[in-house]
């Protein structure tokens, strides 16, 4: 009935991905494109596909398409620089996240440029400039703020503050533990995430890794379960892993990696690309993992 409509073939694309039906999802949204070329929203959903389904080479191409009709387009630029991260480009991702500061308006946007610094090891800059955010900032979400004390108490810790870091994370704990109350399960699943990252940051082993063990559980990877999510699933598997690594679980945090490198397409936590051996390389969050020889042959692993 409407044969020229980039709506619903964007929506039919939008189910083809969720039950991981990858190229069918691409030919739909492609469509879409014919009829809607200059619809930055658009490009910017295939580009966003084709990231994380470690695509770069094309989700560039489609980046640089939205940018010839909105230069300078800041949500099309930082999701453009999380590709790069993704590729290990760091040099060429941080040119492109220069302008982001601490009055960026929405998270993830925010979050990506953390995790720039991160990867750069500029841990004093991030300390610095999430500091300011949460001076300055006026957060609409509990939740957000929450995250922003968490990511506050890593960059301190991995600065060396460990007292710093200890005061953050509780003042994380503080303001996440009073969020009991979660719309849906998926929400709740991202909610007990955070928890799971406050409880490592305060060194409760068993606590993080139950908590992180419990976000997997309620919105699994697998499709044949109900709660099951293909595409959220492996993100919560991901932060377990990481969990895992920090309390020196190598062996555990090391399968469930080989298997995310193997998974076609997740969102991760705010991040806009699955994860890639040269973030695996580059980001010092896994460096408790760096002596290991497995971990090292993931690290080398070429990106397919």
């Amino acid at each position: 009935m409407l044969p020229g409509s980039s709506e619903v073939l964007i929506a039919l694309g939008n189910v083809a991905r969720r039950e991981r039906h990858w190229d069918e999802s691409i030919a739909y949204l492609k469509r879409a494109l014919t009829l809607d070329p200059r619809s930055v929203t658009l490009l910017g959903d295939v580009a966003l596909t084709y990231g994380a389904l470690r695509q770069f080479p094309a989700a560039l191409k489609l980046y640089d398409q939205a940018l010839d009709i909105k230069p300078n387009n800041p949500d099309v630029l930082v999701t453009k620089a999380s590709v790069y991260q993704a590729q290990g480009d760091v040099r060429e991702a941080g040119r492109l996240l220069a302008g982001i500061n601490e009055q960026s308006p929405a998270e993830a946007v925010f979050h990506i440029k953390i995790t720039q610094l991160r990867l750069e090891r500029n841990y004093a800059e991030a300390v610095r400039l999430l500091r300011a955010r949460l001076a300055q900032f006026h957060y609409t979400s509990e939740d957000d703020k929450g995250r922003a004390q968490t990511a506050l108490a890593y960059a301190q810790r991995l600065a060396g503050d460990t007292a710093g870091a200890k005061i953050s994370a509780e003042q994380a704990c503080g303001t996440l533990e009073q969020l009991k109350d979660q719309p849906n399960h998926f929400s709740l699943a991202f909610h007990i995430q955070d928890l799971s990252r406050i409880y490592s940051l305060t060194e409760e082993k068993d606590l993080a890794i139950k908590t992180a063990e419990r976000a997997v559980m309620l919105v699994p990877s697998t499709k044949d379960q109900l709660a099951g999510d293909p595409l959220a699933g492996p993100g919560l598997e991901e932060n377990l892993a990481l969990i895992q690594a920090t309390f020196r679980e190598n062996s555990h945090s090391i399968s469930a990696l080989t298997q995310l490198l193997q998974t076609t397409l997740y969102w991760r936590a705010l991040l806009p690309t699955s994860i890639t051996p040269a973030l695996l390389r580059l980001d010092p969050f896994w460096d408790p993992l760096r002596s290991d020889p497995t971990f090292q042959e993931l690290c080398e692993e070429k990106q397919r």
